[in-house]
């Protein structure tokens, strides 16, 4: 029986580039199977995953040597709109392929395409649109979601033309971590069905539901097999910019046999060997978080209604943040995240309440004023990215603010080279990728020093080195006396650098305290669609305070 998918020595160049993006691939993936492809940003993944429906070379030009076959299909033979019935493809950029009017008709957009019967595309549209929960949502305009609402429903429209193989680039980058375990779930779905799920992600947890991993460095796969064979390298994963599994990293640590994905897994492997029993360990004391300085920003009663669709995205919220804290923003998709940033440099104005900045409500700022004090970085970078170079994006705040030219140039550099953009200068910031794009917009912000930023998903995008980079630029703001305010859905990175997380749900405050506090309360938690990283929940199981690797095998070895 031939595999459902079968890449033999496929190299590919684009078009004016000397260094291939893709480099002798030889890979197979049998009928009714998960893949998961990780690997370094720039590794190849998406050019992989552009190959699989002919986009690579059919729209994206460039050399292409070997050839794919994907269900009996050569895809160099066929045109991609033929191949896009075999390969259904969520790119990383979701919001690219959102275009309709309402969410409803961007769903049955495909299937219409597919000329299937109105029965048949009304029962996959309501199907669908419960499966990413979006079934409350169906007149909505899809540029009135929130981002992970967005991707909710690229991946949805995707769904619903029920393709024989489903690639999906990072989906799941913008969900909350229950809506990510949802959609991943449809590697089950399409198990039994006998199709193929290839998936490209960051995260480790990803692989428990993968029947084989890809390891791509440079343009090549270093590495497949199934998922515990190729995690527990902790070195060659490093190696390719990987995530390492904190659980086998803390097994590795230790000493201790085993190599476990998952958190059951671990304490199994724990209660059978006899380390340690649940909660013998003393926890240590919670940091004070309120011993820091004044109140920087304050809700009073902040409530905000969106005029043109009627919803109600924050209710009565009372919020006080202070000089030096560094505060994540956790909740489902939805949950009014966004919307309560966006008050904190007047980019909204509440419906009731007020928002004060430093005892001053945001309406009475300048937005010059106001840009000195508080940056904002969106979660599509693309949203505030438009001069002709980098050089230029990045210095265009400072050139408002009417800095000096040796000021905006030693800026400019400094901050290039903290996000790992030098050289980048007289580049075109939409030539760049959407991880290179994420660090410009921040560079562009970081450059004016604000005394609080703000940064809408800051990770989106970013493999664990750049992930690693930027938030520890963003701890070393913040112990310099920055304010620094996250909006994310990575729990590991709220775990690890937030000291403080406010977690809302439906335009409420449902918890707000100290990091490690609130991550030991699973069950509330669950109702906002959230769960604690792994390696919390091991630390939550043994009774320790522990957030990181570092910090665990320190309270186990003590």
């Amino acid at each position: 029986m031939e595999p459902a998918i079968s890449i033999e020595d496929f190299t590919f160049h684009y078009r004016g580039q000397e260094r291939p993006a893709l480099e002798h691939i030889h890979a197979q993936a049998e009928e009714g199977t998960s893949v998961v492809v990780m690997g370094h940003g720039g590794a190849g993944k998406s050019t992989l995953c552009c190959a699989l429906n002919g986009l690579v070379p059919g729209f994206f030009r460039g050399r292409a040597q070997g050839r794919i076959v994907v269900k009996g299909r050569e895809v160099a033979r066929h045109k991609v709109a033929e191949m896009s019935r075999v390969v259904g493809l969520v790119l990383q950029d979701f919001e690219a392929q959102l275009f309709s009017t309402n969410v409803e008709l961007e769903m049955a957009f495909g299937p219409e395409n597919q000329c299937l019967a109105p029965s048949e595309i009304k029962r996959r549209v309501d199907h669908y649109l419960e499966f990413v929960g979006l079934g409350k949502l169906r007149r909505r305009e899809p540029a009135s979601l929130s981002g992970g609402q967005k991707q909710r429903l690229a991946i949805g429209s995707i769904l619903a033309m029920e393709p024989e193989v489903l690639v999906m680039d990072e989906p799941t980058t913008d969900l909350d971590p229950v809506g990510r375990q949802e959609v991943l779930s449809v590697a089950g779905d399409l198990r039994k069905t006998g199709r193929v799920l290839l998936i490209v992600d960051h995260e480790p947890e990803t692989v428990e539901y993968a029947d084989q991993v890809w390891l791509m460095k440079d343009g090549q796969i270093v590495a497949k097999g199934k998922p515990g064979e190729v995690l527990e390298d902790i070195a060659r994963l490093e190696s390719c910019g990987v995530k390492v599994p904190p659980l086998i990293e803390l097994f590795s640590s230790m000493g201790w046999p085993g190599s476990p994905l998952t958190v059951k897994e671990a304490i199994s492997l724990i209660q059978k060997e006899h380390r340690v029993k649940p909660g013998q360990l003393k926890p240590k004391e919670p940091s004070d978080w309120n011993s820091r300085g004044p109140v920087v920003l304050e809700a009073q009663g902040l409530g905000y209604l969106y005029p043109t669709h009627h919803v109600e995205a924050l209710q009565n919220v009372d919020l006080s943040i202070r000089e030096g804290e560094f505060v994540a923003l956790l909740g489902q998709n939805g949950s009014g995240k966004t919307t309560l940033a966006k008050h904190f440099n007047g980019l909204l104005k509440p419906t009731t309440g007020r928002l004060l900045l430093k005892g001053r409500p945001t309406q009475q700022y300048s937005h010059l004023d106001i840009a000195r004090l508080v940056g904002y970085v969106f979660q599509n970078p693309d949203h505030q990215i438009f001069s002709k170079t980098v050089y230029e994006e990045v210095g265009f705040g400072l050139r408002m603010l009417g800095e000096s030219h040796k000021t905006i140039q030693d800026r400019v550099s400094e901050v290039l080279e903290v996000v790992g953009l030098q050289g980048y200068e007289h580049k075109i910031p939409f030539a760049l990728t959407k991880g290179e794009r994420q660090r410009l917009a921040v560079a562009s912000v970081l450059a004016v020093r604000p005394q609080v930023v703000v940064l809408d998903e800051p990770t989106t995008g970013l493999d664990v080195r750049q992930q690693r980079d930027l938030m520890e630029m963003l701890k070393r703001l913040n112990q310099t006396g920055h304010t620094v305010i996250i909006i994310t859905h990575s729990m590991d990175v709220a775990a690890e650098y937030a000291n403080r997380v406010v977690v809302l749900k439906e335009g409420v405050i449902l918890r707000d305290g100290p990091t490690r506090d609130v991550f030991s309360q699973e069950e509330l938690l669950a109702e906002a669609s959230l769960r604690p990283p792994p390696l919390v929940q091991l630390s939550n199981w043994l009774g320790t305070r522990a957030v990181t690797v570092k910090q665990m095998v320190e309270e186990l070895r003590a």
